[in-house]
């Protein structure tokens, strides 16, 4: 695993969680139990900080860091899909953060939402709950509501998956 510390900034990550050995974190990230961060993801907390909650899976080629400004909050059960970049915003519990979507500084995603693939969620936007937010630049889709329970399957895939992959995973070069 390529975990860092920067100075006096280190990385706090749970024994039950799972950094894939090609990922990288850096600095103070603060990783739950239960979390996982899949291969080419970074998480970089140079300046500010860096909190993923219990539960939440953060996919391939991932970037998220911070300013000293802004933190990045991830909550609880959530899914960060492949090659999103989230940057100093909060990510409320339960919500999908989908592949290829940008969440820009101090822009917050109200519990359970959606933000959708390729989505560029603007500096200071705020996703209400349950919502979905869609397009360059991001805009709520209105008359919609994400339903409740909507990424149980997926975040009890990664579970499974980071448990398989802690147990099974070997180099072969």
């Amino acid at each position: 695993m390529a975990i860092y510390a920067l100075g006096d900034r280190e990385p706090d990550i749970h024994p039950d969680a799972y950094v894939h050995p090609d990922a990288v974190v850096i600095g103070n990230v603060t990783l739950a139990a239960g979390t996982s961060v899949w291969p080419q993801a970074v998480l970089r907390a140079d300046y500010g900080t860096i909190t993923v909650g219990a539960d939440t899976n953060i996919q391939d080629g991932t970037v998220i860091h911070c300013t000293m400004i802004d933190p990045t909050v991830i909550g609880s059960g959530c899914v960060v899909g492949h090659a999103a970049h989230i940057e100093g915003s909060t990510i409320g519990d339960h919500c999908l953060i989908a592949s290829g979507s940008i969440v820009l500084n101090g822009s917050v995603i109200g519990a359970g939402s959606v933000v959708g693939a390729g989505a560029v969620v603007p500096f200071k936007f705020e996703v209400p709950p349950r919502s979905m937010a869609l397009g360059v630049p991001a805009k709520i889709r209105q008359g919609y509501e994400v339903p409740e329970g909507h990424l149980e399957m997926n975040v009890k895939m990664y579970a499974a998956n980071a448990a398989y992959y802690r147990d099974s995973l070997r180099r072969l070069d």
